[in-house]
């Protein structure tokens, strides 16, 4: 008993865990009363373990030409496809899955909507219940069945300020001026055997982020995340990027591997479909609602029945 209740409490705080390594995300890249995640089934529900952060000392790439900031960025978004076709997107739509960790590391099935200027929402199923994280530009919300929790949850105030702190849809380089951000360069550092500089962006409230760019397809090949509280500390989180595909006219990276300082594995996000431009209503976005009383008995009873499928030897603070 006492060891089922264990596996139980660090199934679903690894799978809160996880929904925030999501959200931490959304910034790079149906009906509101619809929204449903569907597990895809052509993609297996279990991988083998993610590959622990690394924490060598960065290496620097001095092989690289000598080009100022807003030249690197320019470069950036010719290779992303062009500012006028990123401008043209307004919303999107993103479905995939999404390392939990565990003894199989299942993968959780997710769906993420971001319209302009800054709404997004965020659905997580896990166990058979669907978590939710919705921000509509000034107010957050998040529903965690998952907790045995049926009532919405406001933001607190570090969540209402860290995805205040996310970068828009199109990511931190594209209109970087015209958003009030400055940029510099440096210096340049080796990430994944790959020469890239080093960038730091400052946006117009004053926070610091560092980009990096590959020095040969001037993708960015890692960005660096809000940070996450873990085991009672804030820990920086980096987010390492790849497998860019073209969607549309833009360029998108259909793998995201989150890197948390002090954690034991990364956790990845990968991309299964990508909808540009869909029709996202500003009520989508709004405060969701609470379960009713069946709903979330059905849910619990739902995810006793299968709280022992993932297991983690640490649980991460919420």
């Amino acid at each position: 008993m006492m060891k089922d209740a264990v596996m139980t409490r660090t199934s679903k705080v690894w799978a809160g865990y996880g929904l925030a390594l999501l959200w931490a995300t959304c910034g790079y890249a149906p009906d509101a009363t619809a929204v449903k995640v569907e597990r895809d089934t052509a993609v297996p529900a279990t991988t083998a373990q993610p590959s622990p952060p690394q924490t060598a000392a960065a290496a620097p790439a001095p092989e690289l030409a000598q080009l100022s900031a807003a030249r690197i960025a320019e470069r950036n978004v010719q290779a992303r496809g062009g500012l006028g076709a990123w401008r043209a997107v307004q919303s999107i739509q993103m479905s995939g899955l999404l390392d939990a960790g565990g003894r199989n590391n299942a993968r959780l099935p997710y769906t993420l909507q971001m319209k302009r200027p800054h709404y997004q929402r965020v659905a997580i199923e896990f166990q058979g219940q669907t978590a939710l994280q919705v921000y509509d530009g000034q107010n957050g919300w998040k529903l965690r069945p998952f907790l045995n929790r049926s009532d919405v949850e406001s933001f607190s105030e570090e969540e209402a300020q860290r995805v205040a702190h996310q970068d828009d849809l199109d990511g931190p380089l594209i209109d970087y001026a015209a958003k009030g951000s400055t940029l510099e360069l440096e210096g340049t550092e080796m990430v994944e055997g790959k020469a890239n500089y080093r960038l730091k962006l400052t946006t117009k409230d004053g926070t610091l982020r560092h980009v990096w760019i590959d020095g040969a397809t001037f993708l960015e090949s890692k960005v660096e995340g809000n940070p996450r509280r873990l085991d009672g500390r804030m820990r920086r989180v980096e987010n390492y990027l790849s497998d860019y595909r073209k969607v549309g006219d833009v360029l998108m990276p259909f793998v995201s591997e989150a890197r948390v300082d002090g954690a034991p594995l990364s956790r990845k996000m990968t991309v299964d479909k990508v909808v540009l431009n869909p029709q996202l209503e500003d009520r989508l976005f709004g405060k969701p609602a609470a379960l009713s009383t069946n709903q979330a008995g059905g849910q619990a009873a739902r995810g006793a029945a299968m709280a022992n499928t993932i297991t983690h030897p640490a649980a991460a603070s919420q």
